[in-house]
């Protein structure tokens, strides 16, 4: 049973005053006043704390890669996969820069990963060829959620008070395609793009086998959790469960690109509320990323056309936070310097 509180919002108010009280233009952070408000409705407390920050990255292989929707072979996912645990992907890096760890979980890459550092939480060896059966059983799926709602718990417990999504998996955005077309009701071709770089051919035989999928198992009217079982992959159930974790645990969750886009949604209509304990990063390169956060109610700060995956955008945005509560935390006040405030009007 999902149980889902509401953040505060007499925690938020109060924190918007604090922002107000300092010295500066009403409203002059923008966003960012907004973004560390809702984080303080969700820690319930105006002393925000993002100090401890973890990257948790699905990893997993699809079996949809057999009709020719991608560039590169599964055996990238296991690759990348060990230099994550190794600390030299681009995420990785990344993160070292603003303190943030990352966590490479094993959720459902095809071969197996023996690499200190990566978490074995392995459901099946990659999902089914879409094209030919469902995805997944729907006790997989529900295990797979089951996974990143746990790991948020734990790692939680373990101290971090702020949590991103990371994902790597061949072919997934073909599934995260899928996905977003069935449950948004548009066209695939609006919300299909080229992945990892697909040519004109590669795009509509993409858009055409999840054309396909979408009318095999009739997911035009169908829930989030049949569509996600049908045509989805381990790691957007895995990404899935830690949205839907952070609400439960009232951590907040950041937001990568369009695979993160997609569980959020999927998780939003398991458990409505959910969003409320989701930031957003950036408007990426696919073109169903700003339909999704459309429908979330979410805008990005972040347009930049980036397209790496992993969590970087995730990385980028917390770091963005981490400067942004320099100016909340520690700017001076109109009280300190016997300025009156600014009044709202």
């Amino acid at each position: 049973m999902i149980k889902i509180n509401n953040p505060s919002k007499e925690v938020y108010e109060k924190a918007k005053k604090r922002w107000d009280s300092i010295a500066k233009p009403l409203d002059g952070m923008g966003r960012f006043e907004e973004i560390i408000s809702g984080i303080a409705a969700i820690q319930n407390t105006t002393d925000v704390s993002i100090d401890k920050k973890c990257v948790l990255v699905m990893c997993a292989d699809n079996g949809i890669v057999a009709e020719n929707i991608s560039q590169s072979g599964q055996e990238v996912t296991a690759v990348c996969a060990k230099k994550m645990a190794e600390g030299t992907t681009s995420v990785c890096r990344m993160a070292q820069k603003i303190g943030a760890d990352i966590i490479p979980v094993d959720i459902g890459i095809v071969s197996e990963v023996n690499q200190k550092g990566v978490l074995q939480k392995n459901v099946r060896r990659g999902t089914r060829n879409f094209a030919l059966e469902p995805a997944m059983t729907a006790e997989e799926c529900r295990k797979a959620i089951d996974i990143g709602i746990a790991l948020v718990k734990e790692y939680a417990q373990k101290g971090y008070n702020m949590i991103a999504t990371g994902e790597m998996g061949i072919g997934n955005t073909t599934t995260s395609s899928a996905v977003a077309a069935a449950l948004t009701g548009l066209e695939v071709r609006t919300v299909t793009g080229r992945g990892a770089g697909l040519d004109d051919d590669r795009l509509k035989n993409k858009i055409a086998v999840i054309e396909k999928a979408i009318d095999k198992y009739s997911l035009r009217n169908a829930d989030a959790m049949k569509i996600l079982q049908c045509v989805g992959g381990l790691d957007i159930a895995g990404l899935v469960g830690v949205c839907i974790g952070g609400a439960e645990a009232g951590v907040p969750i950041v937001l990568d690109g369009i695979i993160a886009d997609v569980a959020a949604l999927t998780a939003e209509r398991i458990a409505p509320g959910v969003k409320d304990y989701l930031i957003p990063s950036h408007i990426g390169k696919e073109p169903a990323a700003i339909h999704l956060n459309r429908l979330l109610g979410f805008e990005p700060v972040i347009h930049a056309n980036m397209a790496l995956g992993e969590g970087t955008g995730a990385v980028v945005m917390m770091g963005m936070l981490d400067i942004a509560m320099t100016v909340y935390d520690s700017c001076e006040l109109f009280d300190d310097i016997a300025v009156d405030q600014y009044e709202r009007f």
